[in-house]
């Protein structure tokens, strides 16, 4: 398999420019997203070997471990290296009980960026993306929020302002106010319902973060990554069915970002071997007729 030094090329992530091929760090943290993981040690060297391969764009969150990984961030790569973009997301946090909670008052948002640089030890951050936790919202809280994203960037706590888990009205009515620099949504073979956000990202030039690229954790993942197509698929073009799957995303639009997340530096070379998977006709076809999109 040729190996894309490049990691499939890059694109704009607002004045950032970024390799296509980046990391999430969501899965350096405990059970349900909570707490410390379970290998301190080796989410370090995860982190530092992502780096090494040429990553330069992470995403995280201050939720994510309950703060905990933004924290690993900081002790793996502090101080950061010219060219990495940290993005993160705001308007979540967890409650005691490590169940997700709302987080999403414009103060709070403010107050959610400023926790992120505090742990991250940053000065600023590459994006942040609005989290929306209803895609039909598109009222006056909404544009408060979005407001909110706007000072912080004027202000220089941000460099660019995102949205993740919309709908296309949702940023339609975002991009009539301000510059978005990146959407991050639901989006893999086996659930392609962002498909019109993608298109309109696309159209907008607007850089496409898909979350969950293998499918959700649990059993879609697991029945996707054990689909025969992509055995067979991979198998031809001596690849893995992961990254077969990855370099479907990468293949359909040129604004797609990746951000596998991994807890093992094994998984996370799996990952970053995607860019040199080129699909032909055949594969995009095969793929096509049985993960038809939505």
């Amino acid at each position: 398999m040729q190996h894309g030094h490049d990691l499939g090329g890059s694109f704009a992530l607002g004045p950032w420019r970024v390799r296509r091929a980046g990391y999430g760090a969501m899965q350096l943290s405990g059970d349900g997203v909570f707490g410390p993981p379970r290998d301190a040690g080796e989410a370090l060297r995860v982190l530092r070997a992502a780096v090494d391969a040429g990553v330069d764009h992470i995403d995280t969150a201050q939720f994510y471990g309950a703060g905990t990984v933004n924290k690993l961030i900081r002790e793996a790569l502090h101080p950061y290296p010219d060219g990495l973009a940290i993005v993160s997301k705001v308007a979540a946090r967890h409650d005691a009980g490590g169940a997700q909670a709302r987080f999403g008052d414009p103060y709070q948002l403010r107050q959610g960026i400023e926790d992120n640089l505090s742990a991250l030890g940053a000065g600023r951050l590459a994006a942040v993306n609005l989290r929306i936790t209803d895609p039909s919202a598109a009222g006056k809280r909404f544009d408060d929020q979005l407001a909110a994203l706007i000072r912080a960037r004027e202000e220089g706590l941000t460099d660019g302002v995102g949205l993740s888990n919309i709908s296309r009205q949702q940023l339609l009515r975002a991009a009539g106010q301000t510059e978005i620099v990146c959407v991050q949504n639901l989006f893999n073979l086996a659930d392609q319902r962002s498909a019109d956000v993608l298109s309109e990202c696309v159209k907008r030039n607007i850089a496409f973060v898909p979350f969950c690229p293998l499918g959700l954790p649990g059993d879609e993942r697991d029945r996707l990554l054990a689909s025969p197509v992509l055995a067979a698929l991979g198998a031809r073009l001596h690849a893995t069915p992961v990254q077969v799957a990855l370099a479907w995303l990468l293949d359909l639009a040129p604004n797609i970002l990746l951000i596998p997340g991994t807890r093992t530096r094994a998984h996370l070379a799996e990952n970053l071997g995607a860019p040199g998977v080129a699909l032909d006709d055949a594969a995009r076809a095969e793929l096509a007729r049985h993960f038809p999109a939505a």
